[in-house]
């Protein structure tokens, strides 16, 4: 992705492509994590959810202050391991269905300045605004894949959908 315009169009096509993916899984397995212990279909999506909390108020603060300074948020490490269990999964679908249209007519509004806006970042040593949105589709694209390694297991009921 090297344009705004790819950027905006990954984040912007995300919900059409993960919402139905997590319909189509069968619904015993939605909070079944794999052997390896990691998220289950429904803490994948329920995250996607959640981290647009994060996208929006690190946007404001790019837009607010000169270089503002950003640590790296790491749910393993600064969220209850379970947390996103008791989220509810049609209302955390539906809230990023919601936040993602917000977020993307919002980043349509900004100036070429705007994107080229830079930070400092605990884990990075380079962040703009740019690199930030960049990051966010492809965190989308990483756990849109996860979703559907889990969806599609082997050893896991077949999709309600083929």
């Amino acid at each position: 992705m090297e344009t705004v315009a790819d950027v905006i169009d990954a984040l912007d096509r995300t919900p059409r492509l993960v919402v139905p993916l997590v319909r189509e899984a069968d619904p015993s397995i939605l909070k079944r994590r794999p052997p390896s212990g990691k998220w289950s279909i429904h803490e994948h999506a329920c995250h996607l959810a959640h981290v647009h909390e994060l996208f929006f108020g690190r946007l404001d603060r790019f837009l607010a202050e000169d270089v503002p300074e950003f640590s790296s948020y790491d749910p393993g490490r600064d969220d209850d391991p379970d947390a996103l269990l008791a989220v509810d999964l049609g209302e955390a679908l539906e809230r990023f269905t919601a936040d993602r249209a917000r977020l993307v007519e919002r980043l349509r509004g900004l100036s070429d300045a705007d994107w080229k806006r830079t930070a400092r970042h605990s884990e990075y040593n380079h962040y703009s605004v740019f690199v930030l949105f960049r990051h966010a589709a492809f965190h989308d694209f990483l756990h849109a894949y996860r979703i559907e390694e889990l969806v599609f297991r082997k050893d896991w009921p077949r999709p309600a959908t083929p």
